[in-house]
């Protein structure tokens, strides 16, 4: 089965979260979309983020009903800080009878070369770059194991979603309704 691993702090997982991994699901012969919710990080000020398990909750209720995508806590049972090197390792050690694929923005591919271990996730996996506005990637540029998908550009951020819920506005349309009704119960100031 090929899988895409798509990681990611999803705070809150919104509308182009889901719509990209249905594009690699239906038109980049994906079998399924594990979305990997990526644990908070110990080192780090994240002052913005939410609880782990909330984060995780709402991609549960975001992905169900739809056969070909799976929320994912697989990261939060691996030893921190998470890197991608040692996520896709364990992945494969776990699950070996998956073919994985990696999937980001072309604004991470951008600095993919800063990433720990960079070289050795190229070498040993197959990575899925989706266009991200002011991000342009020449395919023919890439390496052999890493491929753009020509999935549309979608422009919502997580931070949008936050700014907007923070400010008090209606942004059903923006989320699944089933994580906006759970947002909506968690934050009372939602319209």
């Amino acid at each position: 089965m090929k899988v895409g691993i798509y990681t990611g702090s999803f705070n809150p997982v919104h509308i182009g979260h889901l719509a990209l991994a249905n594009y690699l699901c239906e038109f980049e012969g994906l079998d399924e979309v594990w979305f990997m919710v990526s644990p908070r990080n110990p080192f780090k000020q994240e002052d913005e983020l939410m609880d782990d398990a909330l984060r995780l909750e709402l991609v549960r209720l975001a992905v169900e009903g739809y056969p070909k995508f799976r929320a994912s806590d697989f990261e939060f049972h691996l030893s921190r800080p998470s890197y991608t090197v040692h996520t896709l390792e364990a992945l494969r050690q776990t699950y070996p009878e998956h073919e994985f694929y990696y999937i980001m923005g072309s604004d991470n591919w951008a600095s993919f070369t800063r990433w720990y271990e960079w070289k050795r996730i190229l070498d040993e996996n197959q990575i899925l770059i989706y266009p991200r506005p002011g991000y342009p990637v020449q395919q023919e540029a890439l390496p052999a194991h890493a491929r753009l998908v020509s999935s549309p550009v979608f422009e919502v951020s997580s931070t949008f979603i936050r700014r907007a819920l923070h400010d008090g506005k209606d942004i059903r349309y923006f989320l699944h309704p089933a994580v906006y009704h759970r947002l909506k119960d968690s934050l009372p100031s939602l319209p």
